[in-house]
């Protein structure tokens, strides 16, 4: 990564919210040896790439929460952010603590429904045993209902599938498409195709939807801001949500940061070409790199088979568990 880059006391960044897009910014900034403060309301990082089939595969949730204190020990701080003071440029916490930063990077992701997404205030062991009590009420559900057929439900109901072939799945979705709109034609049809093959029952219907975020510029700075950035899902960046995208912004913040202290210009952020691999199960997945459909073949094996999650572990350099 980087080198050690002279600072004095006056810099510390703060990062609030260790998803992807967090601890791949904090992670570059160890490499620089600039002082940081990783800032969330969990314990642990949550590999919520593979939450789905951790929710279906008993054993497997253990594999998705990384300790945040063994990776970064002092440089982290378990706490909920209640407010920024942008005057004295200080975070402040749940428990009246208030976090200096002369830089302050937003990677607080996006909310959702568990089981793609876990925002609860507990601890690591909890979650995982949350995931495992989910797992034992799909085992037991002689009929599963899944409302949403983007990338996370059409995924999500092709774990059931693969896990248990027998049981009688329902997708329903507020589109005719599935997966997510900026997808070629061809990986949504297949999409749709692979899901029928395995028999999932799709129920699809016309809806419209809205969400918000943060707007950041060419340089995902906060608009206004020229010491505060947003990532990951937090940014309104005109791409889709994904663990990739937020390694990338991490990325452009991080080198920002440091090119802002050593007086270089500005890098600017330009979203290209799509890269979108959807997991169909452990044994199966359809996407495309680059603009250019990719078989089920090698996203099976790119993605599909651990769902990136022994990635995570090693970028944390901890030992994943069995």
């Amino acid at each position: 990564m980087g080198s050690k880059v002279s600072v004095d006391a006056s810099v510390r960044v703060v990062i609030v919210g260790g998803g992807f897009g967090g601890i791949e910014a904090a992670l570059q900034l160890h490499s620089w040896e600039i002082p940081f403060l990783l800032v969330d309301m969990r314990d642990a990082f949550h590999h919520n790439v593979a939450a789905l089939r951790a929710s279906v595969d008993s054993g497997f949730a253990k594999k998705t929460f990384i300790s945040f204190s063994v990776t970064f020990k002092d440089s982290f701080r378990q706490g909920t952010v209640v407010g920024i003071d942008l005057d004295k440029q200080h975070v402040l916490l749940n428990d009246g603590e208030e976090i200096f930063f002369s830089h302050l990077i937003l990677a607080t992701g996006s909310d959702g429904p568990f089981p793609g997404k876990f925002n609860q205030v507990i601890d690591m062991q909890a979650a995982i045993q949350t995931y495992e009590d989910m797992a034992k009420e799909v085992q037991k559900a002689p009929r599963i209902v899944i409302v949403g057929g983007g990338s996370a439900g059409v995924e999500m109901a092709a774990e059931v599938k693969t896990m248990y072939p027998t049981k009688e799945v329902a997708l329903i979705h507020s589109k005719i498409a599935l997966a997510d709109e900026e997808l070629l034609p061809r990986v949504r049809q297949e999409v749709k195709e692979t899901l029928i093959h395995e028999g999932v029952n799709l129920f699809l219907v016309n809806k419209l939807a809205s969400n918000g975020a943060l707007k950041v510029n060419d340089h995902l700075q906060v608009e206004g801001y020229d010491n505060i950035y947003a990532i990951g899902d937090c940014a309104d960046v005109k791409e889709p949500k994904m663990a990739y995208h937020a390694g990338l912004h991490a990325d452009v913040a991080v080198t920002n940061i440091i090119n802002s202290l050593t007086q270089k210009p500005l890098k600017i952020y330009t979203p290209g070409s799509l890269t979108f691999l959807i997991s169909m199960g452990s044994n199966d997945g359809v996407g495309q790199i680059s603009g250019i459909y990719i078989g089920h073949f090698l996203v099976t094996v790119a993605k599909s088979k651990d769902l990136f999650v022994s990635k995570s572990w090693k970028k944390m350099g901890q030992h994943m568990p069995c």
